[in-house]
């Protein structure tokens, strides 16, 4: 209990420790019963004059007046240091009666109060041990939450704000200056440079080496399905500036430029992923060595596909697919697990690839030659797209053994007989269509969910087991017009199933004219002379 007195008085309590503070000094005493302070002046009276009462006994040489002297095991002993009047006068409690000459007060504790507690002497018991002479134990709660907090502020990180290195603070306040919301969107609402830039949308952090903060990757713009993204120049010289950078996106949108050098080099990256914007130029002849996901799709890059980055060790993912790029595809040693190239002007064969690949599409560019001896060597593939090119010579059969879902091998110039090595993968697409193949439908295509041989050179009876699965809708789609057959013994169709069969040898049956949508044409037959020996 603390109690401040404009000029010293005597108080007194039956056991504890006050606080007497007068205008030249202040201290901290224990009380013991009846014991008193004196004062050289009378207190006083609640109503402005002086009192004449004497305190009971007082402390050091004796005074005129009746008081006496205290008894020596009732000691008076002062504690810490002099604090302000002030300061202590805002712990006072509130006083309820008058202050006499003598005020009594609450009973205290017995025993004196304990000095403040030493923080770090107290965590250092609490995981060094106790010493020798140890304070007042804690109570065991106590205990356990106090270690609770230290274990959390010793694991508790620096606030990444605070720490962010300059370098990159200037780097994304460049970003934000270049890049603006397309109409409808709203990713930069929270880039509040006076906020920490770590908490940014699309920005992420980590701690490094030197003990700050540097950016570590950037996802840039709106990720939801149909949402606007951005516009502006693409922010190469700011992005160069940013070393721990590692993973780089950009949402489809508006960004114009170019792909600098010193960006696609970044040491740390390992993700650069720009599709569908308006870049242009030239790629970089040289890449991160760590890369492993490069998706520059649907832009207007130009030029040959650098060397060096179909050479890159850790590099798994290459998506060029839309852009106009040109020349022959270099030799590929990168191990590679998806490779789309399609939508370009790229000539010339096809290099060995990867036994890695599990998808591949070079579909829509200027490719050609055989590929057979390719395609052998991936026995991963689970999705092979090589239409719109001009490919020929035979599809080898092991192509179907690769539980391939999705074999697109359209509009080149394949011949020669289908000869699949197993059935193809229960419900695969398998589209074969405007080639030069002949010979009999293979029925290892029963198993298959859509199949399109229109416009090839095939003869002879459709399977039996090919036109079971039409029927029973297991094979949604079959597309047999524009051949040579002889036979097509389909019978009825579900409505839920598109069967094609005219322009051959044979009049289709009725059931499968009503199954073919407009887009597979109306015609009939071919006339009379054109299937003139052809029996399969």
């Amino acid at each position: 209990m603390a109690v401040s007195l404009a000029s010293p008085s005597p108080i007194r309590g039956p056991h504890g420790s006050v606080t007497v503070t007068t205008p030249r000094s202040r201290s901290r005493i224990d009380l013991h019963p009846h014991s008193t302070v004196h004062s050289s002046e009378p207190p006083l009276h609640p109503h402005g004059f002086r009192s004449t009462a004497r305190p009971r006994c007082h402390v050091g040489p004796a005074v005129p007046g009746p008081s006496r002297l205290c008894p020596p095991d009732w000691h008076l002993r002062a504690r810490g240091p002099p604090a302000s009047p002030a300061r202590a006068s805002k712990n006072l409690p509130k006083l309820t009666t008058p202050l006499h000459s003598t005020t009594e007060l609450a009973p205290l504790r017995s025993a004196p109060l304990p000095p403040p507690p030493d923080h770090r002497r107290l965590a250092s018991q609490l995981f060094m041990g106790s010493p020798a002479r140890a304070p007042r134990r804690l109570p065991p709660p106590l205990a356990a939450a106090l270690v609770s907090l230290l274990l959390l502020l010793a694991a508790a990180p620096p606030p990444a704000g605070a720490t962010l290195h300059p370098v990159d603070y200037l780097a994304l306040q460049a970003v934000r200056r270049a890049l603006a919301d397309l109409p409808g969107s709203r990713f930069f609402a929270s880039w509040d440079f006076t906020a920490d830039p770590c908490g940014f949308a699309g920005v992420s952090c980590s701690a490094s080496p030197d003990g700050g903060s540097r950016v570590v990757a950037l996802a840039l713009g709106d990720p939801r399905a149909g949402a606007p993204g951005l516009a502006g120049a693409f922010p190469s010289a700011a992005l160069a500036r940013l070393p721990a950078l590692a993973s780089v996106s950009l949402v489809p949108g508006r960004v114009t430029g170019s792909l600098a050098p010193a960006v696609a080099a970044l040491p740390a990256l390992r993700f650069l992923a720009l599709a569908g914007n308006l870049l242009s130029g030239p790629l970089p002849p040289a890449f991160a060595p760590g890369l492993r996901t490069l998706d520059l799709s649907r832009n207007a890059f130009s030029g040959a596909l650098p060397p060096a980055l179909l050479r890159l060790r850790d590099l798994r993912t290459l998506v060029l697919s839309h852009n106009a790029l040109a020349g022959g595809i270099p030799p590929v040693r990168a191990p590679l697990v998806h490779l789309d190239l399609r939508g370009n002007r790229l000539a010339g064969g096809v290099p060995p690839l990867p036994a890695t690949l599990v998808y591949l599409s070079l579909a829509g560019n200027r490719l050609s030659g055989r590929v057979g001896a390719v395609l052998r060597r991936l026995p991963r593939l689970a999705f092979l797209d090589l239409g719109g090119n001009w490919f020929s010579g035979e599809v080898p059969g092991e192509v179907f053994a690769f539980r391939i879902g999705y074999l697109q091998l359209r509009r080149n110039a394949f011949s020669g007989e289908l000869r699949p090595a197993s059935r193809v993968a229960p419900g695969a697409t398998v589209d074969l269509s405007h080639n030069a193949l002949s010979g009999r439908v293979p029925a290892e295509l029963a198993t298959a969910g859509a199949v399109y041989l229109n416009g090839n050179r095939f003869a002879g009876e459709v399977p039996r087991e090919v036109a079971a699965a039409a029927e029973a809708d297991r094979m949604r789609v079959l597309f047999l017009q524009d051949n040579f057959l002889t036979g097509i013994a389909v019978g009825g169709v579900p409505a839920s199933a598109a069967v094609c069969a005219h322009w051959n040898c044979v009049a289709p049956p009725p059931a499968v004219v009503a199954a073919c949508p407009a887009k597979g044409g109306r015609g009939r037959r071919r006339p009379q002379a054109q299937c003139r020996g052809r029996r399969g």
